[in-house]
């Protein structure tokens, strides 16, 4: 039998005495705990309280795992807080941010990577510049540019294209793909384009369908950014029938419902990232590892 390589800083030969595996097992099974607790522990104590009375959460907030269950409160929450309102209005903020986003940066990338224009340097000097300025700094010249869109002379303010427009402007976004279409080999390209194929049809037959692991990171970070947005969908949606959840949680906060349908309401919020993200994280860690691109 081949003998494993040394790893780490204790030896195979070190792995093998029973003293030291007790000592990794009891290591292990704490950290183990630790991250439980620390990562689930106040997802957990969310979704019960999502279903206690008020009284139990305030009198005695880590007792309510023995009392009974008030199912009425996630009811409450999605129809009398009208959080389900609020949910779908994030539902259709959040896809239309991505696709605006899809656009925006895949073109700007390919135009970048692929198609290599002689001011090329200088637009991607441009588009890195802007990731050294705050985006505080941009809250004030781009609503003006909502209240008065430019040729169009028209107001976006309270329309989801004031949320969905901006999106699209990611110098992240722009910059990691641009990253990930140079890595393509060229030989691609330059096979696609011998065999007649255009700009359009190099970009959709070779280059996104290499580039799906990169993509669905860029969706996947696009869906949460947007989920969680705060700021900008309070400044530009003033009519409470179009703010996302991330504006209502806050005046439910303020207002009187009860403490108990309050944190129903922060379960429904998050529940759904996070059976997201835990659905489609292997293709998310697949794309964050695949910095290197594809090999030829």
């Amino acid at each position: 039998m081949t003998e494993l390589k040394d790893r780490g800083v204790v030896s195979v030969s070190d792995r093998r005495r029973p003293l030291v595996r007790t000592w990794f097992g009891v290591v292990q099974a704490v950290l183990l705990v630790v991250l439980i607790v620390s990562g689930l522990g106040p997802l957990l104590w969310a979704a019960k309280a999502s279903v206690s009375p008020s009284n139990d959460i305030v009198s005695d907030p880590m007792g309510i795992w023995f009392s009974p269950n008030d199912w009425g409160n996630l009811a409450l929450a999605w129809n009398g807080a009208q959080i389900g309102r609020s949910l779908g209005n994030t539902v259709i903020l959040a896809v239309g941010s991505t696709l605006s986003t899809l656009i925006v940066s895949v073109a700007a990338a390919f135009l970048l990577s692929v198609l290599r224009p002689k001011w090329g340097p200088w637009l991607s000097g441009a588009i890195l510049a802007t990731l050294f300025l705050p985006g505080v700094v941009s809250f004030v010249p781009l609503y003006l540019t909502i209240l008065d869109l430019p040729l169009l002379n028209i107001s976006l303010q309270d329309t989801f294209w004031a949320v969905w427009l901006p999106a699209g402007a990611s110098a992240f976004n722009v910059v990691v793909l641009k990253r990930f279409f140079d890595s393509i080999p060229r030989e691609y390209m330059e096979a696609a384009t011998i065999d007649g194929a255009g700009p359009m049809r190099i970009l959709t037959m070779v280059v996104l369908p290499l580039s799906r692991p990169i993509l669905g990171v860029i969706v996947l970070l696009s869906i949460v950014g947007s989920w969680k947005e705060f700021l900008w969908p309070m400044l530009v949606l003033s009519n409470p029938d179009l703010q996302p959840v991330s504006v209502m949680l806050p005046r439910l906060a303020t207002g009187n419902s009860p403490l108990a349908v309050q944190m129903a309401a922060v379960f429904l919020s998050i529940i759904i990232p996070v059976v997201l993200f835990a659905i489609f994280q292997k293709q998310f860690l697949r794309g964050v590892g695949t910095a290197g691109g594809v090999k030829g």
